[in-house]
C-alpha cells in the first residue's frame, strides 16, 4: 500500500513539475513531422516536428490541476450533502436525496457537451464532474453515516449536547476519513476522464498548448509513422489512473470508526 502511495505521488510530481525537465521548448518546431525516436528525439517529432519527450512531460500539469480541483469541489460537495442526508430524516434529508438521484439519472456525457457549449472547457469540466461525481459521494457518505449514527459515540456527543454542525464535522467526517479520501481520488480520476474527453471533442486545450488529451487528438493520423507521439500519453494518461486507484483501492475498504 505504501509503495502504491509513494507511485502515485512521485508521478503526480513529475507531472506537475514536468515543464522544467523538458529538453526543449514544447511548442518550437525541432524537426519533421512525425519523425521516429533517435537520438535527437527520443521519442520522435509529433504532427507539426515538435518533440514529444518534451511535451509529454509538460502536457500533464493542466489535465492534472483542473481534475484535482474538479475533484476535490466535487469531494467537498458531496460529503457535505451525505452527512446532511444521512443525520436529517427530515426535509433537508429529503431534498439532498431527491436532487442526488435525479442527478444520478442524467447522462454524464450529455450534460458536459451542453455545458462546454455554453461555457469555457474547464468551466463546463468542473461543473460536470460535480453533476456527475457529488451525487455518488452524497449516496455513499450518507448510508454510512446512518449506520453510524446510532452509535454509541454519537450518542455520548449529543448527550454533551454538542450542535449538529460540530458532531458532524469534528465526529463524524474523521470517522470516516479513509471513505472519503477514496471518494476523493475516485471523482479525480472522473475529472481526469471528462477533462481529457473534452478536450478530444475540441472544447478543452488548444494547440500550441502541451497537453496529453490535445496529443492523442493531434497525432493519431500519424500514430503508423511514430507510434510513440500517440502512445506516450496515452500510457501517462492510464498510469496516472490506474495508480490514483490503486493507492485508494484499500483505503476504500477500511472500516468506519470512531
Amino acid at each position: 500500500m505504501k509503495t502504491g502511495w509513494f507511485t502515485a505521488a512521485a508521478l503526480a510530481v513529475v507531472t506537475l513539475a514536468g515543464g522544467l525537465l523538458a529538453p526543449r521548448d514544447p511548442a518550437a518546431v525541432s524537426g519533421a513531422p512525425f519523425t521516429p525516436p533517435g537520438l535527437g528525439h527520443l521519442l520522435g517529432t509529433d504532427v507539426l516536428g515538435r518533440d514529444v519527450l518534451s511535451r509529454s512531460l509538460a502536457g500533464g500539469a493542466g489535465l492534472v490541476l483542473l481534475a484535482a480541483a474538479a475533484g476535490a469541489i466535487t469531494c467537498v460537495l458531496g460529503v457535505a450533502g451525505g452527512l446532511v442526508a444521512g443525520w436529517n430524516d427530515g426535509l433537508p434529508g429529503r431534498l439532498i436525496t431527491g436532487l442526488a438521484d435525479v442527478l444520478v439519472a442524467l447522462p454524464l456525457l450529455l450534460v458536459a457537451l451542453v455545458l462546454a457549449v455554453a461555457v469555457p472547457g474547464p468551466v463546463a469540466v468542473v461543473v460536470a464532474t460535480v453533476c456527475g461525481g457529488a451525487p455518488l459521494t452524497t449516496q455513499i457518505v450518507r448510508d454510512t453515516t446512518r449506520r453510524t449514527r446510532a452509535a454509541g459515540w454519537a450518542d455520548a456527543a449529543r448527550g454533551r449536547g454538542e450542535h449538529t454542525a460540530v458532531l458532524l464535522v469534528r465526529e463524524m467526517a474523521p470517522a470516516m476519513a479513509g471513505l472519503i479520501v477514496a471518494e476523493a481520488g475516485l471523482r479525480f480520476v472522473l475529472g481526469l476522464q471528462l477533462a481529457c474527453t473534452m478536450t478530444l471533442l475540441g472544447f478543452g486545450a488548444q494547440p500550441p498548448e502541451p497537453d496529453w488529451a490535445l496529443m492523442l487528438r493531434e497525432n493519431l493520423p500519424g500514430a503508423a509513422e511514430n507510434p510513440a507521439a500517440v502512445a506516450t500519453p496515452a500510457l501517462l494518461l492510464a498510469a496516472l489512473a490506474c495508480l490514483v486507484t490503486w493507492a485508494l483501492r484499500a483505503r476504500r475498504r477500511e472500516p468506519v470508526t470512531a
